[in-house]
Order: structure tokens, then C-alpha cells, then sequence
């Protein structure tokens, strides 16, 4: 199972989906190439009437052990969403942004954890002054599937951090989405 072919298979399943929420949509994307001998990127944009949130999933595979990964599969992902008015100055939101993230991989084996949040503000002044506040999260992690095995369990969690982000309300125990297929 742990051979390229079969994560890369993974990886084509989940961005075909027909379980996944309405308000995704997931496409393969060009990977960069140069950074691991095989790459692949998958795009997910959540869009609930205006959209809200995106992100971008690069994996990384070597087909031999790698000391700074200390594994073999490692996940690089990027997600922003946009933030709701009272959460643009929160000063817990980038922990928050943290915890969405670290939760997320919570109960799955992972290694060498590491990313940051940013918060990005707008203020508008003049004769525009009337506007709301703007703002988004920007959550960059990467880490290294510890156990093959659980390579889609991964991919499920990188939704969970980006429906996290976006604001979308976890789905009760035991309710699944049914939707048309949703990628491009």
C-alpha cells in the first residue's frame, strides 16, 4: 500500500467524491515538481453563497526514507478563509487557526508538525469608510503520515481543517451528505 500508484489513486477518489459536502469543490491540480520525486496538488474551494474559504494539498512522495521528513509521505497545505467581523481582531484567532489545524490530525499518526497562521485585516477609511472590516486566516502546515495506511484518513482531515476554517458547522454524529459530484 504504500507505493505511489495506490496513494496517487487515494488522492483521484477523494477529488471525485460524491460524499462530500455541497459546498466543495475539489480538482487534481499540477503539483510542483521538484520538490519530492513524486508530487501531486489537489485544490478545494468551499463556497456557501459567496465563497468563503480555499485551499491547495501538495503531497509529497519518496520512495525511500527521509531524514527531515522522518518518513517517506509528507502532506504541504495552504488554506485561507475569510473571516466573519468579530473574529477579525480576536487575539486568539491564530491559535484558534492552530487548533483547527492540530485537531484536525488529532487521532491519526502523524510527524514533524509545523506551520504558521496569519490574520490579514482591512480597514477602509474616506468615503468608504462605511464599510464592514475584511479580513482572513491564513493556515500553512505540513506534516509526514506516519502509518501509509492511513493516507485518506489525511485527506479527510485536510477537508476537516479547511471546513474548520471556513466556518462550516461540523456535521452531526452519523449524517452524511449525499451530493452530485462536485469536482471540476
Amino acid at each position: 500500500m504504500n507505493s505511489w500508484p495506490d496513494l496517487y489513486e487515494q488522492l483521484r477518489e477523494l477529488a471525485d467524491s460524491t460524499t462530500l459536502r455541497p459546498e466543495f469543490t475539489l480538482e487534481l491540480a499540477p503539483a510542483p515538481a521538484k520538490l519530492a520525486t513524486h508530487t501531486a496538488a489537489l485544490l478545494a474551494d468551499v463556497d456557501t453563497s459567496n465563497p468563503v474559504g480555499n485551499g491547495r494539498l501538495v503531497v509529497l512522495f519518496e520512495p525511500e526514507f527521509q531524514v527531515a521528513w522522518e518518513g517517506n509521505i509528507r502532506f504541504v497545505s495552504y488554506i485561507t478563509a475569510q473571516l466573519e467581523p468579530e473574529l477579525i481582531t480576536d487575539p486568539l484567532l491564530l491559535e484558534v487557526g492552530w487548533a483547527w489545524m492540530s485537531d484536525s490530525l488529532q487521532s491519526l499518526e502523524h510527524l514533524a508538525l509545523s506551520g504558521t497562521v496569519s490574520r490579514n485585516d482591512s480597514q477602509s477609511f474616506g468615503d468608504i469608510s462605511s464599510r464592514a472590516p475584511e479580513g482572513s486566516i491564513e493556515m500553512r502546515a505540513s506534516w509526514t503520515v506516519a502509518n501509509p495506511e492511513d493516507f485518506k484518513a489525511h485527506l479527510v482531515a485536510w477537508i476537516s481543517m479547511l471546513e474548520s476554517a471556513s466556518g462550516l458547522e461540523p456535521l452531526p454524529d452519523g449524517v452524511t451528505h449525499i451530493a452530485t459530484n462536485r469536482s471540476k
